[in-house]
C-alpha cells in the first residue's frame, strides 16, 4: 500500500505536468492564431493595395454623344454624372460658388466648404494647364482654367473632399481626392452644352484620377474601359480586369507633347490593303464621340468607301446635318445589320509590316444609323475643325472592345470583349440622370491644337474665391 504523503506528491506532480502542457498548447494555439491573423492582415493589405475600382458605364455615341459614370462626392455623399475622358487629366464638377454657365440646378451642383487646395500644392503645379495668374501667395487657392478642342471651357478652383469608392474585393474606402470645382463653364459652339455634371479626367498627369489612386497605394495605374453598342459598359482603375492573354499591345509615344494616350506611327489599311497613308500618330480619347483623321487619311478612306459603294443600293444624301457624310437606302434604315455588308474594315497597323499590331475598326464601329434612317460615316475630318495633324480614336471605334491604358508599362492594349456584362461587382447606383441628347464634344485639351492657349480668354469670368 502506497504512503498517503507519497501519493499526494505524485498527484501534485501530475497536476503541474498537466498545467504545463495546457500552457504550452495554449501558447502554441495563440501563436498559430496570431500568425494566421497576421498572415490574413498581410493578405488583406496586399489585396487592397492591388485592388481595382469598377464603375458601371452608360451612354451611347448617337444621339447622346457620350459615355458616363456616377461618382459620389462629399460627406454626406452627393451623386454626380461625369463624362469619362482619357483625353484630359482634370476631374471637375459644376460648382455652386455660385456658378456661371452651369447646366445643373443648384441642388445638384457641388458645394465647396473651405476645402480649396493652396496654389503651393504639388497637384496645383502639376496641372500643366494655362493659369490666369502666377501663385503670388502660397496660401492662395489653386485656380485652374481648362479649354477643350471643341471650344468648351471650365474655370474654377481645385478642392479636396471625400470620395467613397467601392473596390472589386467588396471593401469601401473613403478617400480624399483632388478635383476641380468649376464655377464658370463656357460652351460657345453651335450645340447646347452637355447635361453631365462634369468630366472624369483619366489622363496621364499628376491630377488624373488613376494617378491619384496610385499615389495613395490603392490601385495600379491602369485604366480599362469597355463600351458596348447597346449603351452599357464598364470602367475600371487597377489591373485586376486585364486579361492574362489575347491582348494586342503597342507602346505609348514617349515624346507626346501632352499627357494624352498617343500611339504610333501607324499605317492606314482598308479591307486589309494599304491606303498609302503612313506615319499616323493616334490619340486614344474616350472624351471624343467620333473618330477623327487628318485630311490625307480622311480623304483616302472616304474615296475608298465611295468607290466601294458603286453599284450598291446606297446613294449620297445631304439631308442630315448632324453628320457630314451620309447615305440613304430605298427606305429608312433601322439597323446597321441591313447595310454593314456593303462596307469594309478599316485597320491601323502599328509597328512594322510583318509583325505589326492591328487595331481593326469594322463597319459597325465607324457607322451610325441616324433617327432619319440614314447611314452616316462616324469618321470625320479633324483638319477641318482645327485638329491639324492629330488623329483621334473616339468612342464609336471603342465599342465592343476592352481598351487598356497601362501607365505602369507605358503601353496601350485592346481585345474584343462583351462590354454588356459588368465584371463581378454590385452596381446598385441610383440617381436621376438626364437622358437629354447633346452633340459631340472632344476630351482633348485645347492647348494641343493650333498653338491655342486657353489662358488668352480673359473675359470668361472675374477672379473667384471659394
Amino acid at each position: 500500500m502506497m504512503n498517503p504523503n507519497k501519493q499526494q506528491r505524485r498527484n501534485l506532480y501530475f497536476f503541474f505536468v498537466f498545467v504545463f502542457y495546457v500552457f504550452i498548447l495554449c501558447a502554441r494555439f495563440q501563436t498559430s492564431e496570431a500568425t494566421k491573423d497576421s498572415s490574413a492582415q498581410v493578405k488583406l493589405q496586399n489585396r487592397r493595395l492591388s485592388s481595382t475600382v469598377v464603375f458601371p458605364v452608360s451612354g451611347n455615341v448617337y444621339p447622346l454623344g457620350y459615355y458616363y459614370v456616377l461618382l459620389n462626392i462629399g460627406n454626406p455623399p452627393k451623386l454626380f454624372d461625369l463624362d469619362i475622358d482619357t483625353g484630359s487629366d482634370l476631374t471637375w464638377v459644376q460648382c455652386d460658388a455660385p456658378c456661371n454657365g452651369c447646366t445643373k440646378p443648384r441642388a445638384k451642383q457641388y458645394k465647396p466648404n473651405h476645402n480649396t487646395l493652396p496654389c503651393s500644392h504639388i497637384l496645383c503645379s502639376g496641372l500643366d494647364l494655362p493659369q490666369d495668374r502666377p501663385c503670388a501667395d502660397p496660401e492662395d487657392q489653386c485656380d485652374y482654367e481648362i479649354g477643350y478642342s471643341d471650344h468648351a471651357s471650365s474655370i474654377g478652383a481645385l478642392v479636396t473632399d471625400e470620395v467613397p469608392l467601392k473596390l472589386a474585393n467588396g471593401s469601401i474606402m473613403n478617400l480624399r481626392l483632388t478635383f476641380g470645382c468649376g464655377y464658370d463653364q463656357q460652351n460657345p459652339g453651335p450645340h447646347p452644352p452637355p447635361p453631365t455634371a462634369g468630366i472624369l479626367g483619366l489622363g496621364r498627369g499628376k491630377v488624373g484620377l488613376s494617378t491619384q489612386l496610385k499615389s495613395l497605394g490603392i490601385t495600379k495605374n491602369v485604366i480599362v474601359h469597355c463600351l458596348s453598342h447597346t449603351g452599357k459598359g464598364f470602367l475600371s482603375i487597377g489591373d485586376e480586369l486585364v486579361p492574362s492573354s489575347g491582348v494586342t499591345w503597342t507602346s505609348l509615344a514617349t515624346n507626346s507633347p501632352s499627357k494624352n494616350y498617343m500611339a504610333g506611327p501607324a499605317e492606314l489599311l482598308f479591307n486589309d490593303k494599304t491606303t498609302g497613308v503612313k506615319g499616323i500618330n493616334v490619340v486614344f480619347d474616350s472624351g471624343s464621340s467620333y473618330t477623327y483623321f487628318n485630311a490625307e487619311a480622311y480623304q483616302a478612306i472616304l474615296d475608298l468607301i465611295r468607290k466601294d459603294l458603286n453599284g450598291k443600293p446606297l446613294t449620297d444624301t445631304k439631308d442630315d446635318k448632324s453628320l457630314p457624310v451620309c447615305w440613304k437606302g430605298k427606305k429608312p434604315l433601322k439597323s446597321l445589320d441591313e447595310v454593314k455588308k456593303y462596307f469594309k474594315t478599316i485597320t491601323l497597323r502599328f509597328g512594322n509590316q510583318k509583325n505589326g499590331q492591328l487595331f481593326q475598326v469594322p463597319p459597325e464601329s465607324y457607322l451610325i444609323i441616324t433617327e432619319k434612317g440614314r447611314v452616316c460615316l462616324g469618321i470625320l475630318n479633324g483638319t477641318e475643325i482645327g485638329l491639324e495633324g492629330y488623329n483621334i480614336i473616339g468612342d464609336i471605334s471603342f465599342q465592343g472592345i476592352m481598351v487598356i491604358y497601362d501607365n505602369e508599362k507605358q503601353r496601350i492594349g485592346w481585345i474584343s470583349s462583351d462590354c454588356d456584362k459588368l465584371p463581378n461587382v454590385n452596381h446598385d447606383y441610383g440617381g436621376d440622370l438626364s437622358e437629354e441628347a447633346y452633340p459631340i464634344g472632344f476630351g482633348l485639351i485645347k492647348e494641343l491644337f493650333s498653338g491655342s492657349d486657353s489662358s488668352k480668354n480673359k473675359n470668361l469670368v472675374s477672379d473667384g474665391e471659394l
